[in-house]
């Protein structure tokens, strides 16, 4: 399959993710608005969440991935299946023990996370409470994880990029059934979401095992002392538990940021954290589908080149990758910052979520977009770190960043509120990618082909075309005034982001850019 081909696999699927995920956040917005109560879910969420990004799709996966594909590609099939059998042993005994204390921690976890929610005690206790009972959400989603990181090493992309379809269709289906069945029994309605989100991680685990199994690859996990101790014992397992723990202290960066930016926001106006999760989820659409899906790709076949000792492929890859962010990245971040409140105003604007809050996720949305390309561009250049087991240098420059964040948080909240949180993430963004683009240079594993500026030429020369066509559409119609007609304003916004991408794309063309050949290269 080619990368061409399984990134757009990837893609497609993540589409299907990020449109069922806009749904839900919209079905959210509508049944709560802004609360201290979606404050509270959010909170919640983020703390299994949190989890899960530090010891599942971040420190695990990127110590997982690229000693799997080594493996395979050097030892062959056979011993690989060995070390994910026992893999997955020292990981499921983990989690038990994690689920476990997380559980049990949940009151000093949504201090810690957003001791602002305490000026409203009902939300506070309904944020300890969800963290109670989503916690071992982080149980599935780590086994998830491992599976994930097996199929996507045997190139079986469509899996794992479909599992997360079914948590939100699980979440849309609770919130929509569930919440008037809570109402009517004096339980709060958002609690809803929480019933579905237990429910989105079994079923995201359940859709992963038939696909192991077909390939024979269903991890046998050891439910003896002894084979837990043989599985802890292991070289393999050792190896990416030695790359693990540079790993975590890259991840944890960054979700101590994630961490900071919320206990700030806690401590803003009321809905500034549901603010932010909105634009976030938003911003989340670009670099799923493109960064995700990219790093997703990139990340065995980098992997297997460097095993295999192809340097050219390997800088090759680096290349194309980047190539499709400028193309792709640039017009996405242009529609955030130029057109947020025209987008949030069709997502969004409806039932409880009103004017003021279309205004405020529409500054934090446009926070995001300063650094789209940037965050979009790290999905794609820390992998060209870890391939080559090296976690510390991502996670040096990812420690300086967050000095960097922290600085920038001082300097713009108190004059942006809650978009200045976004925005120094961002910007934050802009300076980690800058840095890792200048550490693969230097070390030789990348060395840009020829054509980068006419590229870049081409794609400014088609988004400042694309900056005054939306600049038009965002001041051609009252778009908050249009709530009343939301079929007229969805078909307004389905032409005109229509027109935008025929607009761009043909730009490109007209400058002289083969996208055909460019695609396939």
């Amino acid at each position: 399959m080619s990368l061409l081909k399984s990134a757009s696999t990837v893609s497609l699927w993540t589409l299907l993710s990020r449109i069922t995920g806009l749904a839900r956040e919209l079905l959210v917005a509508s049944l709560f608005g802004a609360s201290a109560m979606t404050d509270a879910f959010n909170v919640a969420f983020r703390i299994p969440n949190l989890f899960r990004r530090l010891f599942a799709e971040g420190a695990f996966s990127q110590a997982f991935v690229p000693v799997l594909a080594a493996s395979k590609a050097r030892d062959g099939e056979d011993l690989t299946r060995s070390l994910i059998d026992r893999v997955a042993t020292v990981l499921a005994w983990a989690l038990l023990l994690t689920c476990i204390l997380g559980v049990l921690a949940a009151p000093w976890m949504v201090w810690a996370m957003a001791s602002g929610l305490q000026k409203n005690p009902a939300g506070y206790d309904a944020a300890v409470w969800m963290t109670r009972f989503m916690f071992p959400y982080i149980g599935f989603m780590s086994m998830v994880a491992l599976a994930s990181g097996v199929l996507n090493t045997w190139k079986r992309f469509a899996v794992p990029a479909a599992t997360p379809v079914l948590l939100n269709v699980s979440t849309i289906l609770a919130a929509w059934l569930l919440s008037p069945v809570f109402a009517q029994q004096g339980i709060p309605p958002i609690y809803a979401m929480a019933v579905g989100v237990m429910v989105g991680g079994v079923l995201q685990l359940g859709l992963q095992i038939p696909a192991l199994r077909g390939l024979g690859l269903l991890p046998k996990i050891s439910l003896r002392w002894s084979g837990v101790r043989a599985a802890w014992r292991d070289s393999g397992t050792q190896q990416i538990l030695r790359l693990m723990l540079p790993a975590l202290l890259g991840v944890s960066v960054a979700q101590i940021s994630l961490l900071i930016n919320t206990q700030i926001a806690s401590h803003l106006a009321t809905g500034s954290v549901s603010w932010l999760s909105y634009a976030d989820r938003l911003m989340e659409f670009p670099t799923a589908m493109l960064g995700v899906a990219l790093g997703v790709v990139l990340m065995p076949q980098l992997a297997g080149a460097r095993a295999k000792g192809e340097s050219d492929k390997y800088s090759e890859l680096l290349d194309w990758g980047l190539r499709l962010v400028l193309l792709l990245a640039v017009p996405c971040a242009v529609a955030l910052l130029v057109f947020s409140k025209p987008l949030v105003s069709v997502l969004y604007h409806y039932g409880a979520f009103s004017d003021h809050d279309v205004q405020q996720t529409a500054l934090a949305m446009m926070g995001w977009g300063a650094g789209l390309v940037g965050i979009v561009a790290i999905k794609v250049l820390a992998p060209g770190f870890y391939a080559s087991q090296d976690i510390k240098t991502p996670v040096r420059i990812a420690m300086a960043v967050l000095v960097v964040t922290q600085l920038l948080n001082l300097l713009l909240v108190p004059k942006l509120q809650h978009a200045g949180l976004s925005l120094s993430i961002g910007l934050g963004a802009m300076v980690n990618a800058l840095w890792l683009l200048v550490g693969l240079i230097r070390r030789g594993s990348y060395r840009p082909l020829p054509g980068w500026g006419r590229l870049a030429l081409q794609v400014g020369a088609s988004s400042a075309i694309l900056v005054v066509y939306l600049l038009w559409a965002a001041g051609a119609w009252d778009w908050t005034g249009l709530r009343s007609q939301a079929l007229l304003r969805m078909g307004l916004m389905a032409a005109i982001l229509a027109g935008a991408a025929v607009l761009y794309l043909g730009s490109v063309w007209a400058c002289g850019l083969n996208l055909r050949q460019f695609l396939r290269r």
